[in-house]
Order: structure tokens, then sequence, then C-alpha cells
């Protein structure tokens, strides 16, 4: 196939990031009306837009072959789609800017993960310290919390070891899209993303490992990038 013009190649791929931000949307919408859905009724809805995202990279692998420009262009959006069929990638917004190839957003992202990890970690600290204190002074009480309290107060743990893990996997990806764009990761960063890939996240950090070629990356869009159990 031959190469596009310029223009014809601007128009193509402002067209495949409309397609892909729809996608991207459903996904966000989705998320954020979650806790209206019933379990069944949320699967059911994500297995279909995956679906869509799949025809679409469908359609995407079909537009790139042989045409070394549009591989260039559109081979962050190649990745990026991998990435969100895998689920190696869940959040919406990264998924977006990775496909655009926006760094710059990236870090922008990243760091606000890095200041919710401050805050964090200084939250955590203000309650021991809080904890500490309530046992000193009141420890007859310490003993006779209520059931109810204690139901409580383990619910809240568990919803914040749950919007701990959603904050991890985003950093993960934050951070998995950089090094994929070619970007240079500080020391720290590395080491966290050895400490917390999970197994679809390291299986695509396989399969798309020194991706650089058309070759390459049209067998990475052939083969797809299968989710481990």
């Amino acid at each position: 196939m031959a190469s596009r013009g310029k223009s014809e190649t601007s128009k193509l791929k402002q067209n495949m990031e409309e397609q892909l931000d729809r996608l991207m949307q459903q996904l966000q919408d989705l998320e954020e009306c979650r806790e209206d859905l019933d379990e069944e009724e949320y699967e059911e809805t994500k297995k279909e837009t995956l679906e869509q995202l799949e025809e679409f990279n469908d359609s995407l692998k079909k537009i790139m072959t042989g045409d070394m420009t549009l591989v260039d262009e559109l081979s962050g959006m190649q990745l990026a789609i991998q990435a969100a069929i895998s689920q190696a990638f869940k959040t919406p917004e990264v998924i977006r800017l990775f496909a655009k190839k926006q760094p710059g957003q990236l870090r922008t992202r990243l760091a606000e993960c890095r200041r919710a990890d401050r805050l964090h970690c200084s939250t955590e600290q203000q309650t021991t310290k809080a904890q500490i204190r309530s046992v000193i002074t009141w420890p007859s009480l310490c003993r006779y919390i209520d059931v109810g309290v204690k139901k409580a107060m383990d619910r809240d743990m568990m919803v914040g070891k749950m919007s701990r893990d959603v904050h991890t996997q985003q950093k993960m990806e934050i951070l998995t899209a950089l090094r994929k764009l070619g970007e240079k990761l500080t020391p720290e960063d590395d080491t966290f993303l050895a400490e917390n890939a999970t197994a679809t996240l390291s299986q695509f950090e396989k399969v798309t490992a020194n991706l650089g070629s058309e070759d390459k990356i049209m067998a990475l869009a052939s083969s797809g990038v299968k989710t481990q159990a």
C-alpha cells in the first residue's frame, strides 16, 4: 500500500483518535456508574466495549499494513489499544494519553500520584498517633468498642485498601506508558514497577519489548496480547 499524503494521514489520524476517545469515554462512564449497576450488567457492558475495541484494533491494523507513515503515526495508539484489550491498562485517561503519545500529560498525572503518596503517608502517620493517644488516654473504652463501630472500621479499611490498589494500578500504567514512549524513568520508578508488576502488565511488557519496526508492530497487532489468568 502506498504511503498516504500528509493531509490524508492527518485526517485519518484525527478520525482514529476520535473513535478511540469515544470508546475510552464509554469505559470511563462505565466505571463512574459502576455503583449504580449490578455486577452482571457491569461485566456485560464492559465486555461489549472491549469487543468494540478489538474491532477498532482490527480496522487499525488493516489501515496500517504496509504504510510506514501510518505505522510511525499510529504505533502508540496500537500499543495503547492492546494494553486496554488485554486489561494490562484499566484507566481510560491513561490509555488515551498513551495512545496520543503525550508524555508531558502522563508526567503530570504521575506527579499527582506522587502527591497522593505523600498525603497517604502523612495521613497514616497522623492516624497511628491518634490511635496511640486514644489507647493511652482511654484504655478502658478500648475494651468496650461497639461491634457496629468495629464493622464500620473494617469497612473503611477495606475501602481504603481498594482505593490504594486502584492508585497503584494507575501509577503502574503511567510508568509503563512512559517507558513505552521512550521516556527515562528514575531508579525509584523502576523499582516500583518491579515490585508491583501484575501478571498481565508483565506479559504486556514482554510481548511489546523493543518494538519499533513495522514488522514488530504488525506482529503484535496480529498476535494480540493475551490476558494471563
